[in-house]
């Protein structure tokens, strides 16, 4: 989260868009709410507007990951005088975050995500398990109403039915297109995630349940029966206590749970969506 460098165009292909609203970015601080010895990290810290505010807070502590080197020396400069502030030059699609742990102390991620790569980073993310304490991203303001979306509402699917799984989702604010250089097309927002220490609806087999989700979201205006009868009955259906004819987005996530664990329990050999094919969600 940054605003407009000097000196620095933004590049289309990292999906770069500079925060300069004050408003927002002191709104977004409050949000986090960061204190001195939290292990907090920033990905894509720009030129470090919302990072000084963090460095602030932690006492100088700080871990950022950028890739775009142009906007690294920039960054030494800025804050030279912060010996625990600490840039990481990567791709955070493919980081390791478990390096950043340090003293059991869990991460505090903070980030303005493009566009383009935030649904696969925050699932990146979600894959660490007991590393993560919570997160603050500023989104895409559709992703975050899809992420936040329950049961029977019109965004509710596949997305929000992975996110609800590992962790709780809070819709916090939107931000304009206003706020940034260069203005992007769409209204952002801001989501907090924080990841469950216990899973509230455990699956016996996560694969099961992504693809189960998958499938049933495949063509979101049919019914389970239609979009799910290569993989489960109606009969075994409402043996389940489901009703075959519902569409996906009126189930719950623990009911989604409870067909994939009926499917992994049964073995059942079923047809489902290639990973590169995309739901209707």
């Amino acid at each position: 989260m940054s605003r407009q460098p000097s000196g620095h165009k933004a590049r289309k292909r990292f999906g770069q868009n500079f925060l300069h609203d004050q408003n927002v970015i002191l709104n977004i601080v409050k949000s986090i709410r960061p204190r001195e010895g939290e292990n907090i990290v920033e990905i894509g810290p720009g030129m470090g507007a919302i990072t000084e505010l963090l460095l602030d807070a932690t006492e100088g502590h700080l871990n950022v990951v950028e890739l775009d080197r142009d906007l690294i020396p920039g960054l030494k400069v800025k804050f030279f005088n912060s010996p625990g502030f600490v840039i990481h030059e990567a791709d955070a699609l493919k980081f390791d975050f478990n390096q950043l742990k340090v003293d059991e102390r869990p991460l505090r991620i903070v980030g303005n995500l493009p566009y383009n790569i935030s649904t696969p980073l925050i699932f990146h993310l979600l894959s660490y398990s007991g590393t993560v304490k919570d997160m603050h991203f500023m989104l895409q303001k559709e992703v975050v109403q899809r992420m936040a979306a329950g049961p029977g509402e019109k965004n509710y699917g596949r997305l929000s039915i992975m996110a609800q799984y590992f962790c709780k989702v809070q819709n916090l604010f939107d931000v304009g297109p206003e706020a940034f250089h260069p203005a992007p097309k769409v209204d952002s927002a801001i989501v907090r995630l924080v990841p469950y220490e216990t899973l509230p609806h455990p699956v016996k087999n996560h694969r099961t349940l992504e693809n189960v989700v998958r499938t049933s979201f495949s063509m979101r205006r049919k019914t389970l029966r239609n979009n799910l009868k290569k993989v489960i009955s109606s009969e075994q259906l409402e043996s389940l206590g489901i009703d075959p004819s519902l569409r996906p987005e009126r189930l719950s996530l623990a009911e989604f749970v409870l067909i994939s664990d009926y499917i992994f329990d049964n073995k059942i050999e079923g047809t489902y969506l290639p990973e590169s094919e995309n739901s209707d969600d």
